[in-house]
């Protein structure tokens, strides 16, 4: 893919090129103003107060160095956990054998290195705690996993996005085969109700004891299970619509709104207020739905992004109210700080780049109870970042580039 540095610099100007729709979720504003100020924000700054955002800086040290000669490949998959473990999944298959994994191969070339295994826990200091995954008996591992999801039981999710994953898996934490739906190779379409077909992420609404499959590269809706056994309960669409697999060619940033989500529908998050924030990655879109489906609005960010799209993950800041959503974009190498009770960006941190701070394909985001943000990078990015909260301030401009340490 062409990765030009200049492709949308001028397009995150004035405003960031961002337009809402002017219909706010009702509920979020009691929510989103209701928070406690954080551990480390000034006294006067609260959540989702006016005029000041959340403030990051980099870890240059976390994680600490694997073990074994271990080496990550696109690292599509990100969740926190309970005890505020962070866990990571990537695609072994993405290593070059040759300069990346030369130990891995059948006739070793050298020491160094080998594909870590497809899951990682992480410890809140950044060591390896356990690691599993791939295939097994009595389920059928992704050819291309992707995503990860810990639920509110601390058991893991994962989906596919290869056009033969038609499934999602559920494990335990210690990698158990707990449940499998849908089969390889048996998707017969958006109204499917058995099979998936691609799957790019699972959120878990833990209240409703639900789970939401976004689903995803090859289908287009959102899906809700039962988190325990399974069961379907409702899909939807775009703008809540039943869903329709036409083939809706290129984006085109000056068309009207497309009726239907574009491939891929890359994630879909339930805020503990009533809401689903969908990313309809390729519209360069969120999309705002109340639980049962109902739209409600949406959010046009960088409009301009055509290629890969500027939607690509979100997660909520951590206090009670979830003041703010924190977006992942992997096509212009920024994570955006969104209010999300006035549905508007304040501001952007990240470049593209391989230092820390920088990104490369930054892929998928989540947050931890102390409010630091981990992000992981897919194509040759191939890590997983720590960015560590520093309370509220004023916000500092549109765009502040790499939050390299003071």
């Amino acid at each position: 893919m062409n990765r030009a540095a200049g492709i949308f610099v001028t397009a995150l100007t004035g405003a960031l090129l961002v337009a809402c729709n002017n219909a706010t979720p009702p509920g979020v504003n009691a929510a989103a103003t209701a928070a406690a100020p954080a551990t480390n924000a000034a006294p006067a700054a609260e959540f989702g107060g006016a005029g000041v955002a959340p403030r990051f800086e980099v870890d240059p040290f976390w994680p600490r160095p694997l073990p074994n000669h271990w080496l990550l490949g696109s690292t599509i998959g990100v969740s926190v956990d309970s005890r505020d473990h962070v866990w990571i999944i990537h695609r072994q298959q993405s290593l070059n054998a040759e300069t990346e994994a030369s130990a891995g191969q059948n006739t070793p070339s050298g020491t160094c290195c080998m594909p870590a295994p497809n899951v990682i826990e992480l410890d809140v200091e950044g060591n390896v705690a356990s690691s599993w995954g791939g295939p097994g008996e009595g389920y059928d591992w992704p050819t291309s996993n992707h995503g990860i999801t810990v639920d509110h039981m601390d058991n893991i999710w994962i989906g596919g996005n290869d056009v033969k994953d038609a499934h999602v898996l559920k494990f335990s934490r210690s990698g158990q085969f707990l449940l499998q739906l849908g089969k390889p190779e048996q998707n017969r379409g958006s109204l499917d109700p058995v099979n998936f077909w691609r799957v790019a992420k699972i959120s878990i609404d833990a209240d409703a004891n639900e789970a939401y499959v976004a689903d995803g590269y090859g289908n287009k809706r959102v899906v809700v299970l039962d988190a325990t056994t399974g069961e379907r309960k409702r899909f939807w669409g775009a703008y809540g619509n039943p869903p329709d697999d036409t083939d809706l060619g290129l984006y085109d940033p000056s068309a009207p709104p497309a009726q239907q989500f574009r491939n891929p529908v890359h994630c879909a998050e339930p805020s503990r207020d009533g809401f689903v924030y969908a990313c309809d990655r390729v519209n360069n879109r969120i999309q705002v739905f109340r639980k049962d489906g109902t739209f409600v609005s949406e959010l046009r960010v960088a409009p301009e992004t055509r290629g890969a799209g500027a939607v690509w993950d979100i997660a909520f800041s951590h206090d009670p109210g979830q003041a703010y959503i924190y977006l992942a974009d992997g096509l212009n190498e920024r994570v955006y700080i969104i209010h999300r009770e006035s549905m508007q960006i304040l501001t952007s941190f990240g470049d593209g780049g391989r230092q820390p701070g920088q990104f490369f394909g930054v892929h998928s985001i989540a947050v931890d109870s102390q409010g630091n943000i981990y992000t992981t990078e897919t194509y040759e990015g191939k890590r997983v970042q720590k960015f560590v909260f520093r309370g509220l301030a004023a916000v500092p401009g549109e765009s502040q580039g790499a939050l390299w340490p003071r």
